[in-house]
């Protein structure tokens, strides 16, 4: 349930763009594991306060796999919490319209975060097979910080970036989402609905990395423009 709404920005600034870019550029590339295809959790909050940019997220995560399949694909893992203690995993997929028609079937739900079990998920999912990065996107949190900064800690040990994007300004949120963000290696960045574009640049940014590491990310910026361009500044400073 989101707080702070009174307090939206305008959109995300231009040093928090170039702070998340720069992060992202400086991590080590993704372990070489042959032919295996990329994997990417991508984690949402689907409480009531996210029901309206819920369908913009949906069409992201369709631009997220176009930009891989020239690299060997990726698979993505949605999981999303709702409700009351209500969380979901799906299975792995590696089809876009797979994964969007299981989006467009979720109705956001009034209830708290639980990020939590989010992070528990990805290590627990890790622990099994190898995953390049976890995307949360979220509005607020109102759980523990020092519980989840101790499961972001067992992640980043783990070797497993997590990128946040927030939307809207609650300070409790951002305070823990930078906190998990420095714990795993990851990057985090604020957003609003008048800054979608971005946000669909930033994530595929993301799904590219996971996807084929620095050099792919390069190229991605070169073809882009805009803020993917910024990145591939970043990767040559780095």
């Amino acid at each position: 349930m989101g707080k702070g709404k009174d307090k939206l920005p305008a959109r995300s600034s231009r040093a928090e763009v170039d702070a998340f870019l720069s992060k992202l550029a400086s991590i080590p590339p993704p372990a070489k594991r042959g032919k295996s295809r990329g994997r990417l959790v991508f984690a949402m909050d689907a409480t009531a306060s996210r029901e309206p940019t819920w369908d913009t997220a949906c069409n992201i995560q369709a631009r997220m796999f176009e930009e891989t399949s020239a690299l060997g694909g990726l698979d993505v893992q949605l999981c999303y919490y709702r409700g009351f203690n209500e969380f979901h995993a799906t299975p792995w997929v590696s089809d876009a319209k797979a994964l969007l028609s299981t989006m467009t079937a979720v109705s956001c739900a009034a209830g708290t975060t639980q990020i939590e079990k989010v992070l528990k998920h990805a290590v627990t999912e890790t622990r099994r097979s190898t995953i390049n990065a976890v995307v949360f996107v979220g509005d607020c949190m109102e759980e523990d910080i020092d519980k989840l900064c101790k499961i972001g800690g067992e992640l980043g040990l783990l070797g497993v970036p997590l990128f946040i994007f927030h939307e809207g300004f609650d300070p409790a949120a951002e305070t823990t989402f930078k906190q998990l963000a420095k714990l795993t290696g990851g990057a985090y960045c604020r957003f609003d609905a008048a800054s979608a574009a971005q946000l669909r640049d930033l994530l595929s940014a993301v799904a590219v990395y996971a996807a084929g590491g620095r050099n792919a990310l390069e190229d991605f910026g070169k073809r882009r423009g805009g803020v993917a361009l910024q990145l591939t500044h970043q990767i040559r400073k780095s």
